[in-house]
Formats: C-alpha cells, structure tokens, sequence
C-alpha cells in the first residue's frame, strides 16, 4: 500500500505519502491565496523524499472538507485527476476527522475551522476517531451552548476563545493524519465519501439579479 493524501479545505497546502504503517514522508504549507500553485511542488517533495514515483501509489486520499470553494476544489480536482491517470481509487475523508484523529482526544471535544464571515466549520467528536455530528456552518455566538466546556480543535476555535475558552490545537488538518485516518479504514473495510466538495453554503460569487441584457435581439 502506498497511499497519496492531500487536502486545500484550509488555509494549509498538505500532501504527504504512507506505506499502511506510517507516514513516509509530508509536507504542509500556510497560505490561503496560494492552493493552486502549492499543491503540486507538494506532492512532488513528498514523493521526492520518499524516492519512489507517482505509478508506485496504489490510493488518493483526498479531503472533502468543509471549506471555501476556491481553496477546496484545487485539493479536488488534482486527487481525481490522479487517480484517473493511475487507475486508483480515491478516497474522500471529511478534513474535520483528520484534525480530529491529529488531536488524538480520548474524550468527547469539538473540531472547528476557519469558514470566514465570522462563522466556523465545525462537528463534534466522542473521541479521536468517532464523529457525533454532520459537519456544518454557524456563528461561534450561536452554537455556544451546544460546545460548552467541551475542549476545541483547530483555527476556527483559536479564532473565537468566547465560544471555545478550551481552544488547542492542531491548528490546520495534515495530510499525515488524513492518510494514517484513512488506512486504519482501509484495514477495517470502512466506507469513504466520494470525492465531492463539501461546501454546505452557497458560493461567494453570485450571478447578478436583474442584470442588464447587452446581446442584440
């Protein structure tokens, strides 16, 4: 098994490699502007480092997110377009489980990141690996009473210390614990998300209302 992971739902550019036991090799970036143009010098350091070729890889492990649209669909359409040219299966992970499983919490806590218009992705967890609750978008203010003295992952919650006043980190999903997420499912014959993006609000970008017709009758 060599599976490739990747994810742009955040503000981290990630791809890593792992062989079913342990991540090979990774590498992460912070930069919300520059998905498109960090994602492949990624996979190339990853495969790089660990001194194989793309043919070697048998999976894509790709996030789904949540996350912006424009960041989200880069991560996307890359994995698909691997995966096609290899004739591998791709492998949709929400990426608030991958924080989660990066965490490593053995208690119930809560995954929340960044989704911008001063509302947060987020989901709770029972522990490390079981998710409790569908991945959705809200204000801090209005889901405070349901996340209550609950811990909090991630940089939607490092954002808010009212609503997570036991924020921590990590703060930005890794391809790492994407891929080791994602093998332990592997092995245990678990179902994947197909690889769709998860956008769960509309896009920023609307076409206009009552726009103007300039073409000729």
């Amino acid at each position: 098994m060599l599976l490739l992971a990747m994810d742009t739902a955040t503000p981290a550019v990630t791809a890593a490699l792992h062989d079913g036991s342990a991540v090979v090799a990774e590498s992460s970036r912070v930069d919300a502007r520059r998905h498109g143009e960090l994602l492949l010098p990624a996979v190339d350091r990853v495969l790089a480092e660990a001194g194989v070729k793309l043919d070697a890889v048998t999976g894509i492990v790709v996030g789904v997110g949540p996350g912006p649209y424009t960041g989200l669909r880069v991560g996307l359409v890359t994995a698909t377009t691997f995966a096609s040219a290899l004739g591998v299966p791709v492998h949709g992970v929400c990426t608030l489980d991958g924080l989660a499983y990066a965490a490593g919490l053995d208690e119930p806590f809560v995954v929340a990141t960044d989704a911008r218009r001063k509302e947060v992705y987020w989901a709770r967890y029972e522990n490390a690996r079981t998710r409790v609750s569908d991945a959705a978008v809200d204000r801090p203010a209005d889901i405070a009473e349901q996340v209550a003295d609950l811990p909090a992952v991630g940089a939607g919650a490092l954002l808010y210390p009212q609503t997570f006043p036991d924020a921590r980190g990590p703060e930005h999903v890794s391809a790492g614990a994407l891929a080791a997420l994602a093998a332990e499912r592997l092995a245990a014959g678990a179902d994947f998300l197909d690889p769709l993006p998860l956008y769960l609000r509309r896009p920023d970008a609307q076409v206009p209302k009552n726009y103007k017709v300039v073409t000729p009758k």
